[in-house]
């Protein structure tokens, strides 16, 4: 197990070591233990946490969002690549449900006509995806 001090922590995650400090404070991330000159000292694990919350942050997740996310994970499990999947399909989910509320909006706007050409021209499991989000959505079905 690698042991990192902040400042070689900050330049493997190309965040800055104010901000690791931040997070810290914040808890959403811990030093694994302290040196025996009381440098604050952290593990590979806080390197891959540091990866999720900067992939999250990108993605426009607030802290308290990517605090909550993380959390759970853990208490999912310990594993790294467990966590890194869920993690991933956490992700994936939200991008998919803020399409589908863009797309619902658009979709809205079309006249009925256009509704039906749309329809039309969709594969029937583009079609059978769509009417399967509008349903999670609480709105009827295109058919």
């Amino acid at each position: 197990m690698n042991l990192y001090k902040i400042g070689e922590l900050a330049r493997l995650s190309e965040v800055s070591p104010r901000t690791i400090d931040y997070y810290t404070k914040l808890g959403l991330i811990e030093p694994e233990k302290r040196s025996d000159t009381n440098y604050r000292l952290y593990n590979d694990e806080t390197l891959a946490r540091l990866k999720r919350i900067e992939s999250m942050k990108r993605e426009k997740y607030t802290l308290e969002e990517i605090k909550a996310s993380l959390a759970q994970w853990n208490k999912v499990s310990h594993d790294d690549l467990v966590t890194d999947k869920l993690t991933s399909l956490q992700h994936l989910i939200q991008q998919v449900e803020k399409e589908a509320k863009e797309a619902e909006v658009l979709v809205e706007k079309l006249k009925p006509s256009q509704l039906k050409n749309l329809h039309k021209m969709l594969t029937p499991s583009a079609a059978a995806c769509i009417e399967a989000l509008l349903l999670l959505l609480g709105k009827s079905p295109l058919s």
